[in-house]
């Protein structure tokens, strides 16, 4: 399924048409443990979509596929990197998704291709929620076709600097998609 996804690249860059008008468009960026990489993506988005005008017209929050870190702060040089740049990730609680929570989401990004399997298999005979998940580097403009971000965990300091670097573009990248999608401030 993910080379489907690789193969067209204007598929999976596009943006989900929003579940319910009414209400504000929901992110949910997944890795594995939610404490290293979504979070990082989680925070920088956030600030993205408030210097795009977007606060409150959608939120973005993130989960791991895993359970062993459900509950623990942000992993700390995760949150060292953040800091550097000039970020705050020190509210973060990791936590699990599980499939009765994939149909809030309007949006649904993984990291890799192992968390972009992982979702699909939470969404068994789901269509409408398959259709909703995308790699987060799709969204950057200048990231190759089925670009991922890798997990940074087992390295150095500049393993996190590399990961902030691209959940950046594509934080980026995702903002400004939102903002041309919903030019007034509402998803609706």
């Amino acid at each position: 399924m993910l080379d489907d996804m690789t193969a067209d690249r204007s598929v999976a860059q596009s943006l989900p048409k929003p579940r319910n008008p009414d209400e504000p468009y929901r992110i949910c960026i997944v890795c594995l443990g939610n404490i290293c990489r979504s979070p990082m993506a989680e925070v920088v988005l956030r600030t993205e979509l408030a210097e795009a005008g977007l606060a409150g017209e959608v939120i973005v929050d993130s989960a791991g596929t895993g359970d062993w870190h459900a509950g623990e702060a942000m992993d700390s040089r995760a949150s060292a990197e953040l800091s550097r740049r000039g970020f705050d990730g020190s509210g973060h609680v990791a936590r699990q998704i599980s499939g009765h929570w994939l149909d809030r989401y309007d949006l649904l990004l993984a990291m890799d291709a192992n968390n972009y399997e992982d979702l699909l298999a939470l969404a068994p005979g789901q269509p409408g929620v398959r259709a909703r998940i995308r790699l987060l580097r799709s969204f950057d403009p200048d990231a190759p076709a089925g670009a991922e971000v890798p997990d940074p965990y087992y390295g150095s300091p500049a393993d996190y600097a590399e990961v902030f670097e691209l959940v950046a573009a594509a934080a980026a990248g995702l903002a400004g998609r939102l903002a041309a999608e919903f030019p007034t401030g509402s998803p609706s």
